[in-house]
């Protein structure tokens, strides 16, 4: 269906159409139409429905170019990526890891899962809706095992630790996306694990959930949940190609860049201030958003918090780990 001037841009920025991506597709079109119009110059007499396979075949070959704003991506590839279900995404296979043991995310799961199977299926919650005490000490005392944990003070409250669920944004994470994935669920003041998904425990283990929670965290969950960021753009359209290139090259630094080449109209969204520049607030909301409370939580990179030595900026170097090499082959 053609989008039209008032609809919302099909890039996902937020804005309308008329106020986006218009003067890029007008181009596109244009191009093509020229194309078309060089065709007919040479053969005139040419049958309406051969100027038709004619037009069609050139603008698949133009949504099929190489297109240096993407890091050498098609329009046609980059849509499907942004678009297309989590088990349609083409050029990348996804793959459930043998060893979980790595991942924060799959550990603090399996956590939960245990105690309610120990107790026929389910245990009680606080009088908040959180984890008992009990779950979050056990998912504290897995800190050390992680990557991650080079980077921390111990014993501490972060990211990763926390007295309870409120001050344990990691484990907080994984109650959450367990919920959305359908795997557990809250009633009568207990967290329950659906009868099909003890089954799968059962008879499959943990890594039965390693895809439904990763398709619950790219494709159902809030990004924007555990930050104060005021705005509303949803980074989730772009994770596959943020993904994409920071396991090429694993610079934070890089992958802004190439993020403000792309989707420029990202930064339309955020304003001018007195303090911070549009590029740094996307900035802190992509390393918030997608390599902190993403890459880190499911264990597939670390990122050293240290900004400053003296003076001197440093750069941001992720640390790939084994996990998102394990996870994602791109074929690119």
């Amino acid at each position: 269906m053609k989008t039209s001037r008032n609809d919302p841009c099909p890039c996902g920025s937020g804005k309308k159409y008329k106020r986006c991506c218009i003067d890029h597709a007008t181009n596109q079109q244009q191009g093509v139409f020229d194309d078309i119009a060089q065709v007919i110059a040479m053969n005139p007499d040419l049958s309406l429905d051969d100027l038709n396979v004619i037009a069609e075949q050139r603008v698949q070959q133009r949504n099929n170019q190489p297109i240096a704003d993407f890091c050498g991506l098609s329009s046609s590839q980059m849509s499907n990526w942004m678009y297309a279900p989590f088990t349609e995404l083409d050029l990348v296979t996804i793959t459930t890891p043998a060893d979980l043991s790595a991942s924060p995310v799959m550990r603090y799961l399996e956590i939960i899962l245990d105690e309610a199977m120990a107790n026929e299926g389910s245990f009680k919650a606080t009088s908040k809706g959180n984890l008992p005490a009990k779950l979050v000490k056990q998912a504290s005392e897995l800190l050390p095992e992680f990557a991650i944990a080079e980077y921390q003070t111990y014993p501490s409250i972060s990211e990763y630790m926390g007295s309870n669920e409120d001050k344990f944004n990691a484990l907080h994470y994984t109650r959450i996306l367990a919920e959305v994935a359908g795997i557990i669920y809250r009633k009568s003041g207990r967290y329950h694990v659906k009868k099909t998904a003890q089954k799968q425990y059962q008879n499959q283990g943990l890594r039965s959930f390693f895809l439904p929670m990763l398709e619950a965290a790219v494709a159902k969950y809030n990004w924007s949940y555990l930050d104060a960021f005021d705005d509303d753009i949803d980074l989730r359209l772009f994770w596959m190609f943020l993904l994409w290139r920071i396991q090429s090259h694993g610079s934070v630094d890089q992958l802004m860049d190439e993020v403000y080449v792309a989707f420029p109209s990202l930064l339309q969204q955020l304003p001018q201030n007195e303090y911070s520049t549009p590029h740094r607030q996307l900035d802190s909301r992509i390393e918030s958003r997608f390599v902190r409370r993403f890459l880190e939580y499911w264990g597939f990179v670390t990122l050293n918090p240290k900004r400053y030595s003296g003076e001197t900026r440093l750069s941001r170097q992720a640390s790939i780990q084994p996990l998102l090499m394990q996870t994602f082959t791109f074929r690119v």
